[in-house]
């Protein structure tokens, strides 16, 4: 009797690890469909946009626990645009985001909570050798749809801000010129 309670117990156990071993998913940030968009106030009276590139990583995702999800994921300061050549170069310089000596920037998740249906992303923000922790709403993930070949997409959008005072970006420029509040945004699509 102890024989088949002992068989039984076990096989028990091995299908909880397998529900959850399902439950877990990993995907892969697609960086040609991905990106950051940023947005900073320029001289009080306008606002400028740019977005920032080349975004990749891992999402791991659990259905079964939300809360035991992560990101991890990288984006290339080399491609920061605004659309304006002069712009960017200075962009790109040590007086903002310095990509010779700091080409990208890392983000790597801490928590991930939902109260009420709305998602909460922390994580630690590396730019400029500086981390900071940053906190992010998130929107989906979107219901995972399979194309014809076989793979299967989703995505998610996550939005924050931040101040670049914190990151050594753009420090010689007072914020009256050039905002101190980052606004931005991530569109994310992943594949598995």
């Amino acid at each position: 009797m102890s024989n088949r309670f002992l068989m039984v117990f076990a096989l028990g156990i091995a299908s909880l690890c397998s529900v959850d071993a399902h439950a877990q998913t990993s995907w892969t940030i697609d960086p040609a469909h991905s990106s950051i968009n940023f947005e900073v106030r320029h001289m009080s009276v306008s606002n400028v946009h740019g977005s920032i590139n080349g975004v990749k990583g891992t999402v791991i995702y659990n259905e079964q626990d939300i809360g035991k999800s992560s990101v991890q994921a990288s984006a290339d300061t080399v491609t920061v645009s605004t659309g304006n050549e002069k712009r960017d170069t200075d962009l790109k310089s040590p007086s903002f985001f310095n990509v010779e000596k700091y080409p990208q920037l890392t983000f790597k998740s801490t928590s991930l909570s939902n109260a009420g249906g709305k998602l909460t992303l922390t994580g630690d923000l590396t730019l400029n050798a500086i981390t900071k922790t940053v906190v992010l709403d998130v929107d989906g993930p979107a219901p995972p749809a399979t194309d014809k070949n076989g793979k299967t997409r989703s995505g998610f959008s996550a939005s924050g801000k931040l101040k670049r005072s914190d990151f050594n970006v753009g420090t010689k420029y007072p914020s009256a010129v050039i905002g101190d509040d980052i606004k931005f945004t991530i569109d994310l699509e992943i594949n598995k």
